[in-house]
């Protein structure tokens, strides 16, 4: 098995919080350039070299992206905020919309495994669509196809065309995930994008404490049928917000022009750098821990401690805030002091923790337990997330800027399968226990925990952070052999 690229350092100056990136020349040396700045009094400067020197300019629509950041930030939050949304804001519906489809709990919750499988499966085939045909095209399509599926699961009759439209809704939702990371891989490296990465968490983490909130307040003027009438707003407001303001990327000249086999090659290369698929299932199974708790959190909150539906969203909504609390100290603190690898691994020891915690207090070790123990051991799991998945996104993305879109697809693909498959489980014993729950999410804590160790073995690489970039920029070089 390959070990995929070695990192190269690069020494950049930053005064924007884009990346600079650094051209080769014909002999793959770095060629210097100066920074590009933002002055009032300073002609910005481009990160390209002389044409002499055979250089590719930077597209003036990737200049004006990095001028535009504060936009393209809130763009590309909400686009990655509407994954949380379209299924954070129905949670506290999934009892109401069991008893009114005359359903089980279990069928229900397919509604939610629907929309996950569906994001997991489009991400495989929008990423690689955005390395050939560019970002815009597949994102556009893509947010059309939601705002279509998300109104018809309005009407839907039964659970069965319910869950079918759910993953339609997931299937084109898909394009907002991987194309927003695609375009951060085309913008940002090094520290910077895994610094983005935790602004993005910031953003785009509000969407689950304020969507059980809305879906909370909704039920009390309609019925879960008003929810998805508000995510079809929400998707028109977005679609026009993208066509709008979000400029293309990639330019022509960095496209993959292949086909399928061209993807599958690609994403075959990936997967044999040993490193990438070890923060890839890293990543991937601490998201079906995170997974587990939003699929079980309603029946375990409401039917099992018997707290009101705005009960639950306050709940939720505080451990959503120690998510993108600890997101942001990992972005404005850690980042840059202390190596992603050290990091990513205090964060997986503390969701292991806290799914060990969980276990034995729904177990009845400790005896009878209440709402708020339990309560505090998800807070504690959910906040760890904030260490764990930012490192893991920007680590596997430094090691691939070749193929962007594509590992993209490959990192949402991943962690939206396998939390697919976990959240069935979580009601495998029906609604009077929170033990499922909790040994899903301990034994994907464990998991990621061992896919780190095993396959990332960060005592024998050093890592992206610490040479201060990432996997040789725009033009680094791909998985090689070690």
């Amino acid at each position: 098995m390959q070990d995929g690229c070695r990192t190269t350092e690069e020494s950049t100056t930053r005064t924007t919080p884009i990346r600079s990136e650094q051209p080769r020349s014909a002999s793959g040396q770095a060629t210097p350039t100066a920074p590009a700045t933002s002055t009032a009094s300073t002609a910005p400067a481009t990160p390209a070299a002389p044409a002499a020197q055979g250089a590719p300019a930077v597209p003036p629509a990737v200049v004006a992206a990095r001028r535009a950041g504060l936009l393209v930030t809130l763009i590309l939050g909400g686009l990655t905020a509407l994954p949380p949304l379209s299924m954070d804001m129905y949670l506290p519906a999934l009892p109401a919309v069991t008893r009114s489809l005359g359903s089980t709990a279990a069928t229900a919750q397919l509604t939610l495994t629907a929309c996950l499988a569906g994001m997991a499966l489009g991400q495989i085939v929008v990423g690689p669509m955005g390395d050939k045909w560019g970002r815009r095209k597949p994102l556009l399509v893509g947010m059309a196809v939601y705002v279509v599926a998300t109104a018809i699961c309005a009407f839907a009759p039964t659970v069965e065309l319910l869950i079918g439209f759910r993953l339609l809704q997931g299937l084109a939702g898909a394009a907002g995930i991987v194309i927003a990371r695609a375009v951060v891989r085309d913008l940002y490296d090094g520290m910077e994008m895994a610094r983005f990465f935790s602004t993005l968490m910031l953003i785009s983490g509000v969407a689950p404490i304020i969507a059980p909130v809305i879906g909370g307040q909704v039920l009390r003027l309609t019925d879960w049928r008003g929810i998805f009438v508000v995510l079809t707003g929400v998707g028109v407001v977005l679609t026009f917000v993208v066509w709008k303001w979000l400029h293309e990327t990639l330019p022509e000249e960095q496209r993959h022009s292949g086909g399928v086999g061209h993807a599958l090659r690609t994403m075959r290369g990936l997967l044999a750098d040993r490193i990438f698929t070890g923060y890839l299932l890293a990543g991937g199974l601490a998201f079906a821990a995170l997974f587990a708790y939003v699929a079980a959190s309603p029946f375990v909150v409401q039917e099992i401690y018997g707290a009101s539906p705005q009960t639950f969203s306050l709940l939720f909504g505080v451990n959503s805030i120690g998510l993108i609390a600890v997101g942001q100290i990992n972005g404005k603190v850690l980042v840059g002091r202390v190596s992603l690898d050290r990091v990513l691994a205090f964060g997986l020891l503390v969701i292991v923790g806290a799914a060990l915690a969980l276990l034995l207090m729904t177990s009845g070790v400790f005896g009878e337990v209440g709402l708020i123990p339990v309560a505090a051991g998800l807070f504690v799991l959910m906040s760890a997330m904030g260490l764990a998945m930012p490192n893991t996104n920007a680590s596997a993305l430094m090691r691939t800027p070749h193929a962007a879109g594509s590992a993209s697809a490959l990192i949402g693909t991943a962690s939206f399968l396998i939390g697919a498959v976990a959240s069935p489980l979580v009601g495998i014993a029906g609604e009077e226990t929170a033990v499922p729950m909790a040994v899903v999410q301990l034994v994907c804590a464990v998991g990621a925990l061992a896919a780190f160790v095993g396959l990332v073995r960060p005592w024998q690489h050093q890592p992206p952070m610490e040479t201060g970039a990432g996997a040789g920029g725009r033009g680094g070089a791909g998985p090689a052999s070690s």
